[in-house]
């Protein structure tokens, strides 16, 4: 914990002969004043008409305290490490309308306290992890003169609502948020005479970050002389190798109202290097059909209103199923989803705006043979609402962080702007589990299994940007264990960060 203050205190070194902007939500930016050092970071980034780079540098140190065991009784149940990534990115751009986009991400963690990575070893110290080329595409606009815009390779996709991406934003969920890449074909047409844009996108993603191209450093197979099990820990991105089709159309052509519906196939094969905690692979096979909708509007200046949902269907094996008994076999899907918000925009001289929030994901039902009701976030797996919750959910998912379903959970939210460029947001949520009993539970004991209150949520967050090249956060969670959960310690979660762009 202390080099956590120690974090803080850098946050606010930061500030030091930094001027702040001046709006919460700025104009565009003026070109920086010739001769300044603006204009200069500028001319440095952009050399010549044909090329652009940047980068960042992300520091962080984070705390939990249960999230990952359930309870302090179970070894490792508190983390404190610090997450240093660094990422530069480069713009080549040959001909007009067409680029050549790269960039590069590495991450290195030292742990305070004894680690959860195995591929670590489960000790202290510094983890130097691989670098990874993170995004590496062709991105041609204007196709033959129409409004169609084509991007082929690794990149970052997000669809749907960028404050609120429900399914699709996280192709690597296992590598937390220092990467969140798909390798991918992308095309996107807009009408704009009727205010319609559709997406097309083909997904080929692998399990292991060096199938197709190489890292910088270790990463298929750990050969660290303390790991858990030498030269047999791999990292991965996620647990299994992975397909996907998704056809997105959204409108807007009616006045402040969007329409949006998609059609999201994912089929998953097992990656053998990756294995349960009971010796099998972890990751499934499946062939999963999603069909869903969503509406957002704005009828009012002071309100605005989201609602989404989505029916699954299809079929999957799951090795993680143990409870009545072991499931090796496929079972039919039959599962759904919603997720909406009702926000009040006071208007006021701070931007206060109040926000009712309501989720619900399906949950499987063991009493069902042959059936599996678990709700599928597909690409969704990023702490899209918590940074805490998410790891919880290993437990009850066969060891998949984020892997979220079975829940029910309603609250309010309060986001404030109480200076330029600095936000707080108060969020309050009621947590419930549709199913008393976790189908996938690791250790089926750690559950009651007749109780369906997961507990009280509360999240508070602080940010600041102090320029434009630099921002930071200080970010608390905790959770409540309610009558789902056999014992009822606190879950807590602390972060504290500052990111130097440039």
């Amino acid at each position: 914990m202390k080099r956590l203050f120690l974090l803080i205190a850098m946050l606010v070194l930061g500030s030091s002969g930094v001027r702040a902007q001046t709006a919460a939500t700025p104009a565009p930016a003026p070109a920086p004043e010739s001769g300044s050092a603006d204009a200069f970071i500028a001319e440095i980034k952009h050399p010549v008409d044909w090329f652009t780079w940047g980068g960042d540098i992300r520091l962080r140190n984070e705390y939990f305290n249960n999230a990952l065991t359930l309870g302090d009784n179970v070894a490792r149940h508190e983390q404190d490490y610090f997450r240093y990534r660094e990422r530069v990115w480069f713009s080549f751009q040959p001909v007009t309308d067409v680029s050549l986009n790269a960039r590069v991400a590495a991450e290195q963690r030292d742990w305070m306290n004894p680690s959860f990575a195995k591929q670590f070893g489960y000790q202290e110290g510094f983890e130097d992890r691989y670098a990874i080329l993170d995004s590496a595409n062709v991105k041609w606009a204007n196709v033959f003169g129409l409004p169609l815009t084509l991007t082929v390779g690794r990149q970052d996709i997000q669809v749907g609502d960028p404050a609120n991406t429900w399914l699709v934003l996280d192709g690597t969920p296992y590598d937390g948020s220092w990467t969140t890449f798909f390798d991918a074909a992308r095309a996107t047409y807009s009408v704009d005479s009727i205010q319609t844009k559709l997406d097309l996108i083909y997904i080929y993603q692998c399990a292991l970050p060096d199938e197709w191209m190489p890292t910088l450093g270790t990463s298929t197979r750990n050969t660290h002389p303390s790991a858990a099990v030498p030269g047999t820990a791999p990292y991965w991105l996620t647990e299994q190798n992975e397909q996907g089709v998704i056809v997105y159309l959204s409108n807007k052509s009616v006045k402040d109202l969007q329409l949006d519906g998609y059609f999201i196939y994912k089929h998953d094969s097992q990656e053998g290097l990756i294995r349960s905690p009971y010796g099998t692979p972890l990751g499934d096979n499946a062939d999963i059909f999603t069909f869903g909708g969503k509406i957002t509007g704005t009828p009012t200046p002071n309100w605005k209103y989201s609602l989404e949902g989505a029916y699954q269907c299809g079929e999957k094996e799951d090795p993680m199923v143990h409870y009545p008994l072991p499931e090796t076999q496929r079972r039919d899907i039959s599962a759904y989803g919603a997720n909406a918000s009702l926000t009040y925009l006071v208007k006021d001289p701070m931007d206060d705006q109040f926000s009712a929030i309501f989720e619900y994901l399906s949950g499987d039902n063991p009493k069902t043979t042959g059936r599996d009701e678990m709700f599928d976030v597909l690409w969704g797996r990023w702490p899209r609402w918590s940074e805490l919750y998410i790891y919880s959910y290993a437990n009850e998912t066969g060891g998949k962080i984020a892997q979220m379903n079975n829940l029910l959970r309603i609250g309010p939210n309060w986001t404030v702007t109480p200076a330029n460029n600095t936000t707080f947001s108060l969020t309050y949520n009621a947590l419930f589990a549709p199913q008393a009993v976790p189908t996938r539970a690791v250790t089926p004991t750690q559950f009651s299994n007749d109780g369906h209150f997961r507990g009280h949520y509360v999240q508070a967050v602080l940010k600041h940007k102090f320029s434009k090249y630099i921002s930071a956060h200080l970010w608390a969670e905790a959770v409540s264990q309610g009558n789902y959960y056999t014992r009822r310690d606190l879950m807590t979660f602390l972060r504290a960060e500052t990111v130097f762009s440039f």
